[in-house]
């Protein structure tokens, strides 16, 4: 029987991970940090016969391809007021339809990133704004952005909603990239916060537990006006949070710091041409 289009379509696909996962450069595992296995592809299921239904089905797959998978883990704890609510939210939107980041992602093998957002603040507290989507393109981009617009937090109704746990955010977000519908060369979980762990369980192993699963967490600490710089929380989350390959942290102070800041921030973790720098 002659093959089906979508048949060679998945094919193809399945090449170019292959030929992007061997070409990628074997990174030197610092502390706290593992250089495998977060090159692990699962290979997509064998070709179906060419019915109307199994070729519906082998598209969904093949879309789920992408360079990299983004969660964004958002703080929205009883100390997120509106501003810094919005600043995390329109941050976000703003960064994704960045020129710098439409232009890393079609730089990349495949073209294309998922992301999802969602919100957290004590243990057992956390809310999906945006679910899994896949970003190949500006439009792509300004249609999530707008999601997180329009359903992110405010900041203007905190009540209930507890304290910061660090690792509940870890442990949700590990979950979401374990849960991710697709191949993905490799898993980030991007958390914003403004304060260290103090509700739920200690950070080290939901730390240790990703880690191991070979996705990267990087953090965008929020530091208060009358922080000390003795024990800055930007220090914390650099000791206590991050880890994994290029994990790293970014502090930042403001709405326009932080758009920048983040938008510095998911260059790099988009890129997957070789090493970027801050």
């Amino acid at each position: 029987m002659a093959q089906c289009l979508h048949e060679e379509l998945n094919s193809r696909s399945n090449a170019t991970f292959a030929r992007a996962r061997d070409s990628l450069p074997r990174l030197a595992a610092g502390p706290g940090q593992r250089s495998s296995p977060w090159l692990r592809l699962a290979l997509l299921s064998a070709a179906a016969f060419c019915s109307p239904a199994a070729h519906a089905a082998d598209a969904n797959i093949a879309v789920a391809n992408v360079d990299v998978a983004i969660v964004f883990a958002v703080d929205f704890s009883s100390s997120i007021a509106p501003r810094a609510a919005d600043m995390q939210r329109e941050g976000h939107a703003a960064a994704l339809t960045s020129p710098e980041i439409i232009s890393a992602i079609s730089e990349n093998y495949l073209g294309c990133i998922g992301v999802t957002y969602f919100e957290w603040s004590s243990a057992g507290h956390s809310r999906t704004v945006l679910p899994w989507t896949r970003i190949c393109g500006l439009e792509d981009a300004k249609a999530a952005g707008a999601v997180i617009r329009r359903k992110g937090d405010t900041g203007y109704i905190r009540r209930g909603r507890g304290g910061t746990s660090v690792s509940a955010a870890i442990d949700v977000g590990s979950l979401l990239l374990d849960r991710f519908p697709g191949n993905a060369m490799r898993k980030v979980i991007d958390i914003s916060s403004n304060g260290e762990n103090n509700d739920g369980l200690p950070v080290q192993p939901s730390r240790l537990n990703a880690i191991a699963k070979g996705y990267t967490i990087n953090a965008l600490a929020i530091p208060p006006d009358d922080e000390d710089p003795k024990q800055a929380l930007a220090t914390y989350f650099a000791r206590s949070v991050i880890g994994g390959s290029r994990a790293f942290v970014i502090s930042t102070n403001g709405p326009r710091d932080y758009t920048a800041a983040l938008r510095r921030k998911l260059v790099i973790e988009v890129s997957m041409n070789g090493l970027s720098r801050l």
